[in-house]
Parts: C-alpha cells; structure tokens; sequence
C-alpha cells in the first residue's frame, strides 16, 4: 500500500483501485477509512481511484499533534497528497465530512483543482443550514425501520448536542443507519455496520473539535472558483437535502446540482449505476 510523508512528517496511506484519468477521493465519517467507499459503484471501471486515509484513520499513522485531526488543517494534507501524487490540478471526489474538508482546500487553494465533486457534502465550512431536516425524516415514516430508527436519530441528536461519551453518540449513530440509505436492505445494512470498525473515535472526535471557519471568508474564496463543480445530492438525504445542496451550489459560479431519486446518504450504495452515470458525465464534459 503507497504512503507518503505529509507536510508535518506525519506517514499517510492510500489505496489505488481502477484504470483511467486520476480521481482524488477523500472519505467522510468523520475519519472512516477511505475503505468504505469502495470502487463508488464502479467508477474505478473508469478512473483510477487514489482514495485518501485521513490522519489517524484506516492505514495512516497517528500525528504527534492532536490538534492537527481539526477539518481546516487537513487541507495541507490534501495538498500534499496532490503534490506527492505529482497532478498540477487534480479531480476531487468529497464524501459527506469530507466536503467540508473539500469546500475549504477549494476556497484556498482554487487552481489545484480541475473538477470537483461533492456527494452529499457537509456543509458547515460554508454556514448553510440542515434546511428540511424534520422533513425528510418523516417523509420516512412508512418505513418498517421507521420507529426504532428515529427514536435513535432523536436521541443521537440530543446526545450529540450534549457532548455525550463518544461511544454513546457512535452506537445511536448506528442505529439511526436506515435513514442514510435509499433501501435499508442488506447491502445497505453490511455497509452502515462495517463503520464501527473503519472509524476512528479520536481522529473522529478532532474532527471538529475547535472548529469555527471564517465563514465569509470561505465564501469569497469560494466566489473565485472557476473549476466546474457537481454536487450529488440524495432525494431522502437528510442532510444535506437537495434543498440544503442548491443553497450550497448558489456560492459556487459553476456548479450544479443532481438530485439523485430514491437515495440517500451514500447514493453509490443505493443505485451504483445511476451514481456511476451522473459522476462520470460530469467528468468527462468538455
């Protein structure tokens, strides 16, 4: 498994899957090994996959300096990555936390990047808010899973806002699962179970511990943007909706929005072809 020594030395690994132009790829979680994302559908069959292990996550080592696990000083690894992988500009695939991660190496640092793409992005880095988060939730309500799903989504919110004991928030987080697929079969269930291994609790827990971006300033930088950006969004995400993702689109000067139906949070989960179709349009427009 390739590793390269990041700007503070600290030995970070990635894992090479497919064929074709590079497509950078950084996980979510946060801190889940890059693992989970697997060939995203079968995008590899197209590009070649260079998928990124945050610090202290998956196969990357720990970093002498806890603080350094924060999303704003990741982007110097990003950079890093870039410059080991030897890209002038890079394509860049961000999940979920990671689009966080994303929206502010592309608001520093905009001419590294040639397109860019947000599956169901985070969307603190840029002050846009849960909107229609109750809603999309009960629009759920005719799902068997439903009632046990959302008392735990209830309480891992409350749990969350308290600061409760890791553990605690990971385990509600769990049992919440159905709400980030489309179908809550048993593809979607081996995916949303293998987390509890892949995630890092302490890399995890840094994640957004002290967090507090400049959210203007995040903004402008990202107004100068000039590389085409796609943003996929899940019809039944609740967060980010398909509304939250246009609110993110309308700081961008090029981007778009697709609205992927009967999905969720890992949309390559629930259709892999239609997921593979939208990303690999995008990509390949002239």
């Amino acid at each position: 498994m390739p590793r390269f020594s990041s700007y503070d030395s600290t030995g970070l690994a990635y894992h090479v899957i497919g064929s074709g132009p590079p497509l950078v790829c950084l996980p979510g979680g946060p801190a889940r090994a890059s693992s989970y994302l697997g060939d995203l559908g079968g995008l590899a069959r197209e590009r070649t996959l260079l998928l990124l292990d945050l610090r202290g996550s998956g196969e990357s080592a720990t970093p002498e300096d806890p603080t350094t696990y924060r999303c704003d000083r990741l982007v110097d690894d990003v950079e890093a990555f870039r410059q080991h992988l030897g890209l002038d500009r890079m394509d860049l695939l961000a999940h979920s936390a990671a689009g966080n991660l994303a929206e502010l190496y592309a608001a520093r640092i905009p001419d590294r990047l040639a397109r860019l793409v947000l599956v169901a992005p985070g969307l603190r880095a840029v002050g846009v808010e849960t909107v229609g988060f109750a809603e999309a939730v009960d629009a759920r309500s005719g799902e068997w899973w439903y009632a046990r799903a959302r008392a735990a989504m209830d309480a891992w919110q409350e749990a969350a806002a308290r600061n409760a004991d890791p553990e605690e928030v990971a385990a509600l987080r769990t049992a919440a699962a159905p709400f980030a697929y489309g179908r809550w079969d048993e593809r979607a269930r081996a995916h949303a179970e293998a987390e509890q291994w892949e995630r890092s609790p302490v890399a995890a827990a840094g994640y957004y511990d002290g967090f507090s971006p400049d959210v203007d300033e995040v903004r402008a930088g990202l107004a100068r943007l000039d590389a085409p950006v796609l943003i996929v969004a899940g019809e039944l995400d609740p967060a980010p909706t398909p509304a939250a993702a246009r609110q993110l689109a309308a700081l961008l000067p090029r981007a778009e929005v697709a609205v992927q139906g009967c999905a969720s949070h890992s949309p390559w989960v629930d259709d892999p072809a239609r997921f593979v179709r939208t990303v690999l349009t995008f990509l390949s427009a002239d």
